[in-house]
């Protein structure tokens, strides 16, 4: 630290070496202080703006000494100021040390000295190409930090530099060795990316060796045009008759002058619109031409995308422009549709006509078909086009849902964007799902959610597939069974499940049944990574799912969801993380359905009753099958459904007994099946519910709860669970015994009449069914001590 004070003494290095350690030094500082963020002391800031001011120090140490200033930024020691200097250069440096400061009074001067600067001539030498930048930085940090007057100073500029740049080539600088030729030749004119002479206006599209500085303008005047027209270019200038005309014609007032050969009388706005507008139509105009290199082309593309996306801002903004763009982007996208190298240019291509076809009167559904059929199909595999894509939908998801049917219809292949990219797209389809569901597309949506990682799967399998030799692509024979996935995508047997998984729109009528053989199939991809990370994000969605649908679902569609939601449990991709996790959103919401519409126990009871009489579930799904017999004893009642009959009580109560009898029975010679604690503790609570509502069957759930001490004692039970689960099966058959026991409270309990239902206790009960029971039990066999209040 001490050599670079030493260095700095004199206004100018001494020698050639001198500098060379100057830079050497300061540059390892800069990199140091970046690793490390270091602070220097106050002295040494000092210097460093002295030397960054200095008009006799070399431009390198000066680029150094502003890279430091800004990486030591926010600075308390600041001293610098740009309202004394002329060098653009050198203001340039200055003010992004003051911006770096972060505060509005820094970029608000700024602003002000760079437009200051940018209306006056400015002398020999000077250019305002390193002003640019800046002032693009300060719009984007704080726009309001111009007046309408500097705004319409800027504006008048931006138009000349857009329209008016010279279209000869700029002239080699002199490299001033013995052999340089004082004499030059002619610039030549520049050239189209084809490599023919451009006859018209300079863009950022046009080619040549050497650039003049009103070439170098009209760039970065295009670089910054989005933004510029986004702050500034909608503020029209007051006029005292300007609140006489209506908007029609302001419009078309705007439609005359800019046909007009006087435009520069136009308002600064209205004219740097109307110079936009014809730039970005030029550049539509070159984006046709071959380019010679490869570069060019994605230079081309990238133009093409920003000048149809600044077209629908001057649109927004003057909609006398909407008529003669509509048919310039219906052309442009007949020309580029086809090919796929330009599939980011159709997205401001639907934005445009998503905004202004109503106002415009046309038809842009085919517009909105190609993007939505064609380009997830074919491209979901290009992250940021699938990122842009995904982006595009999200945005304009409520516009899509009032204008076109073609958006959720679609949804089959925007999860294919989800399927290949997940996690990074998870946020964005969190907002998006809710736009996507409705009563027509939620059960097809729940299919999909369940299958999303299966659908990663397939996709892998068709792009490699893709990428086979014609040679390998022929049909395979359907008498013999394919021997992997690559095989069986061309087998005539998988060939229509592969078809319904990838396609690209909805089929509601299809049976989501076929893909059970696609997902045994597909079971060896099951550790893909890509695979494993897409059935990391289907809970989140599929409790998103959940949520939505409840806000409008009826009862019919509820009772569709439940019974899909039983049939799909043992319909599930093999990836044993992903079925834990699923199940465990399908319970807990299977208690939210039930609680929507409770009828729902009676109007599918020969579904439930199905799936609770299954041992099987009790141990592979545990979780819902636990919830499913909570919800039978909560809403089997006459007080949910006046249609619950005794006898569909009975019916229940003797397939769950049954259920209870066959996990709790002891086999001396077989090894006892450990299940859930929580199981059966929730069987034994619904039978003691069934039986206070059909007071008969009291006796039988007595005599069982009686012999669960025998159950919880036996050596067999007590090798498989645990002391403190054993204990909470007794404790809770006890209290459950114990309020069978006086059968009217346990009918008020279990069955609350219509008028006390709401009460704050029969809500208290209802929620802490355990405090009940041991209510109860305290008053059947109280505590010394214990006196009832």
């Amino acid at each position: 630290m001490a050599l670079v004070r030493v260095t700095f003494k004199g206004d100018r290095p001494k020698t050639g070496n001198m500098q060379e350690m100057n830079v050497c030094i300061l540059d390892c500082l800069a990199v140091m202080l970046y690793r490390d963020s270091c602070r220097l002391d106050g002295e040494f800031m000092e210097l460093l703006q002295t030397v960054l001011c200095s008009s006799k120090c070399p431009e390198q140490i000066q680029v150094l000494c502003a890279a430091i200033l800004r990486e030591m930024s926010p600075c308390n020691d600041l001293i610098l100021s740009c309202d004394e200097i002329q060098d653009t250069k050198l203001l340039s440096m200055v003010s992004s040390v003051l911006l770096a400061q972060g505060k509005k009074s820094e970029v608000s001067a700024v602003g002000q000295r760079i437009v200051k600067v940018l209306e006056r001539r400015l002398p020999e030498g000077q250019h305002a190409r390193y002003l640019l930048p800046v002032l693009s930085n300060v719009i984007s940090l704080s726009p309001e930090s111009l007046t309408e007057e500097q705004t319409n100073v800027v504006s008048k500029k931006m138009a000349d530099w857009l329209r008016y740049a010279s279209i000869q080539q700029g002239v080699a600088q002199p490299s001033g060795g013995f052999f340089s030729n004082p004499r030059t030749r002619q610039p030549g004119p520049v050239t189209e990316m084809d490599g023919a002479i451009a006859t018209d206006f300079f863009t950022v599209l046009s080619v040549g060796q050497y650039y003049t500085q009103d070439q170098w303008l009209n760039m970065q005047a295009f670089s910054m045009l989005r933004n510029w027209l986004l702050c500034y270019g909608g503020k029209g200038l007051e006029t005292p008759n300007s609140g006489e005309k209506s908007g029609m014609d302001r419009s078309a007032t705007s439609m005359v002058s800019t046909t007009s050969t006087s435009s520069r009388l136009l308002p600064p706005k209205e004219r740097l619109r109307e110079k936009a507008f014809e730039y970005c139509q030029r550049l539509i105009e070159q984006s046709n031409r071959r380019p010679l290199k490869k570069d060019d082309g994605d230079l081309q593309k990238a133009c093409l995308i920003e000048a149809v996306t600044i077209m629908d801002i001057i649109c927004k903004q003057d909609s006398s422009y909407i008529y003669r763009t509509v048919s310039f982007l219906k052309i442009l996208h007949g020309r580029i549709c086809g090919d796929a190298a330009y599939a980011r240019a159709l997205i401001p291509i639907a934005q445009f006509f998503l905004n202004h076809s109503k106002v415009a009167a046309v038809d842009s559904d085919a517009i909105y078909k190609h993007l939505f059929t064609d380009i997830p199909a074919q491209l979901f595999h290009n992250p940021s086009l699938a990122f842009e894509f995904v982006q595009f939908c999200k945005d304009n998801s409520q516009l899509f849902t009032e204008t076109s049917s073609i958006f959720r219809q679609s949804f089959p292949n925007l999860f294919k964007f989800l399927a290949w990219n997940s996690p990074p797209l998870i946020s964005e389809f969190v907002d998006l799902l809710p736009f996507l569901l409705d009563a027509s597309t939620a059960v097809e949506i729940f299919h999909l959610l369940l299958d999303l990682p299966c659908l990663t799967a397939a996709l892998d399998v068709q792009l490699r597939s893709a990428a086979l030799p014609t040679s390998e692509k022929a049909a395979s024979d359907p008498a013999v069974k394919p021997a992997t996935c690559l095989e069986a995508f061309r087998h005539p047997l998988y060939k229509s499940m592969f078809q319904y998984i990838l396609r690209t729109k909805s089929a509601p009528e299809d049976a989501p049944e076929r893909l059970i053989p696609l997902r045994q199939l597909l079971g060896s991809l099951a550790s893909s990574p890509r695979v494993v990370q897409c059935a990391e994000t289907v809970p989140v969605l599929l409790e998103l799912f959940f949520r939505v649908v409840a806000e409008f679902a009826d009862g019919p569609l509820i009772n569709q969801l439940v019974v899909l939601l039983l049939q799909r449990s043992d319909q599930l991709y093999e990836i044993p993380a992903f079925k834990d996790d699923v199940y465990r959103v399908l319970s807990s919401q299977l208690v939210v359905l039930c609680k929507l519409h409770p009828a729902l126990v009676v109007e599918l009871s020969t579904e439930i009753l199905e799936f609770s009489g299954t041992v099987s579930n009790i141990q592979n799904k545990e979780a819902i099958f636990t919830h499913m017999v909570w919800a039978i004893g909560e809403y089997m009642s006459v007080s949910y459904d006046k249609r619950c009959t005794v006898e569909q009580i009975n019916r229940f109560f003797e397939t769950l007994e049954a259920m209870l009898f066959e996990i709790t029975q002891l086999r001396p010679l077989a090894s006892t099946p450990s299940y859930a604690p929580r199981a059966i503790s929730a069987l034994m609570a619904t039978l003691t519910k069934l039986a206070a509502r059909s007071q008969d069957l009291i006796p039988r759930v007595s005599m069982f709860l009686s012999k669960m001490r025998t159950f919880v004692q036996s050596p067999a039970v007590t090798s498989v669970y645990c002391e403190e689960d054993l204990e909470e099966i007794l404790i809770r058959a006890t209290e459950l015994m114990n309020l069978l026991k006086m059968p009217s409270v346990a009918q008020f309990v279990f069955t609350p009449p219509v008028d006390v239902a709401s009460t704050r206790f029969q809500r208290e009960v209802n929620d802490s069914l355990p405090f009940a029971l041991r209510m109860v039990t305290r008053l059947l066999e109280p505590n010394p001590g214990f006196v009832p209040g």
